[in-house]
């Protein structure tokens, strides 16, 4: 019944509930009836007793003729739940108003208080039990002194004992559906309470069990206290990155089967030439192996991004920095893109001033930057047109710049170009490549503590700057 978190909240706001009623009841039905409505009830019987005692000695001879005692109470109104006795100074019961006293006329009667009402003392007795209702009592006994400052004799005035009981009996039935009423609307409200933090939690966990199951998951609404809510937009942008790894992952394995099965195909259909005798045609034989080792170099290629995109996911982008005289070390970088440049036809230039400022980074990686921003300016700019690098610095910044006269980027692609697998079509019938290049240069440019700018005009070109800090500026 409580392995559910529903049914524990309950019980736990219901629990206090329930404990403290019944503690909150009694305290109630002490307070009220012990500090209040008994001393109260007292007080008004101390008053009746004191009136009867003061009109009982007009006229004088009351009390040495019983029967007059009828037309004294005819005089005073009394509460019919009140019971009244005149006793002599001794105790003897002269009168009472409980015709079941009547068998007692005559007895001397065991009075708590007696001896103080006979010196002239006013006597309050009470008898309050909070678990025996049947037994509280108030008793009050006023003495009658006569001019002489003699006392005549004694007024008893006592509240039944069954007026008592349905009195307080009435009471504490109030106050029972008070409080019941209350423990109602405690556990009502402690279960809506329970059932807005339940339900919020019940679909986290739908959402976590559906990602886990099907791969797919809506958004959850934010709803309920802030720490759901906290915890709602967790998972909501935890949904969010496992469902954009899932489709990179698929995305990944569309473009391997892409980038893979051309060159393993043409590598298939090499291999076949060969067993059917190719080797025999010299010329044939050179056109062959020139064509297998591109494709096997196509096939590197893929194996460098590959583990370029492992470096990106564990995070282990480790630099082996040192001071870099970048431009005696830029031209050694470029020289095998601009081979590639001139063998696709196109117009190549460098503009690189010989006082670049030093850079501290590590040599390997921030080649393999300028490389791939090389590589793509010159794989997407047609024959016929131009790459173009340069170099400068402003502040105590250096910045590298690839310009190319492509296709250009469209604007709204410009901020996923550098989105892992994201390849954009950029007037290219046939996509190539894993779509990781811009991601990693991106990457490795900001673990250097720099950035890449883009600026691109559709049907104009595109405009790759890298900007790194001088080396005076860089701390290990």
């Amino acid at each position: 019944m409580l392995r559910s978190l529903r049914n524990r909240l309950i019980f736990t706001h219901v629990l206090p509930v329930l404990i403290i009623v019944p503690l909150t009841g009694a305290f109630l039905f002490y307070v009220l009836e012990a500090r209040f409505l008994l001393p109260r009830l007292a007080g008004n019987l101390a008053d009746d007793a004191r009136l009867l005692a003061e009109v009982s000695q007009i006229g004088g001879g009351v009390w040495d003729d019983p029967r007059l005692f009828d037309l004294l109470l005819s005089r005073v109104r009394i509460d019919p739940e009140v019971r009244v006795m005149f006793l002599s100074p001794g105790g003897e019961l002269l009168y009472s108003t409980d015709q079941a006293d009547a068998i007692r006329l005559g007895e001397f009667l065991p009075v708590e208080g007696l001896e103080q009402a006979r010196q002239g003392e006013e006597t309050i007795n009470t008898n309050y039990s909070l678990l025996r209702l049947r037994d509280a009592l108030i008793d009050v006994l006023a003495p009658a002194v006569d001019p002489g400052g003699e006392v005549s004799g004694v007024v008893r005035v006592s509240y039944r004992s069954a007026a008592l009981y349905t009195l307080f009996s009435q009471l504490r039935n109030l106050i029972v559906i008070v409080l019941v009423v209350g423990l109602l609307l405690g556990t009502l409200i402690g279960s809506i309470l329970a059932i807005s933090i339940g339900k919020p939690l019940q679909n986290v966990t739908e959402a976590i069990y559906g990602l886990a199951h099907s791969g797919r998951s809506e958004p959850l609404a934010e709803q309920g206290p802030d720490e759901l809510r906290d915890l709602t937009r967790s998972v909501n942008v935890l949904v969010a990155r496992l469902s954009g790894l899932e489709q990179a992952r698929r995305q990944l394995l569309a473009n391997l089967v892409h980038e893979l099965g051309r060159p393993l195909g043409a590598l298939r259909s090499a291999i076949q030439a060969f067993s059917h005798g190719a080797e025999k045609d010299p010329q044939l034989m050179i056109d062959l192996t020139s064509g297998m080792d591109e494709e096997a170099a196509r096939m590197q290629h893929i194996l460098e991004d590959l583990a370029r995109l492992h470096d990106q996911v564990v995070g282990t982008l480790e630099l082996a920095r040192q001071p870099i005289r970048l431009g005696e070390w830029l031209p050694g970088v470029l020289i095998p893109w601009e081979q590639v440049a001139r063998e696709k036809r196109l117009d190549w230039e460098t503009h690189l001033p010989d006082n670049l400022p030093d850079v501290y980074a590590d040599p390997v990686r921030l080649a393999q930057v300028v490389g791939n921003l090389v590589s793509n300016a010159i794989r997407y700019t047609p024959g016929g047109g131009g790459v173009s690098v340069s170099a400068g610095s402003q502040g105590n910044q250096t910045w590298v710049r690839v310009e190319d006269t492509g296709p250009g980027i469209p604007d709204e692609e410009r901020e996923r170009i550098f989105t892992p697998f994201y390849r954009g079509d950029r007037g290219r019938r046939i996509k190539e490549g894993m779509g990781l290049g811009l991601s990693i240069a991106r990457d490795l440019a900001q673990a250097h503590g720099g950035r890449i700018d883009v600026e691109s005009t559709p049907g104009a070109g595109s405009r790759f700057t890298v900007w790194l800090p001088n080396g005076s500026n860089q701390n290990e």
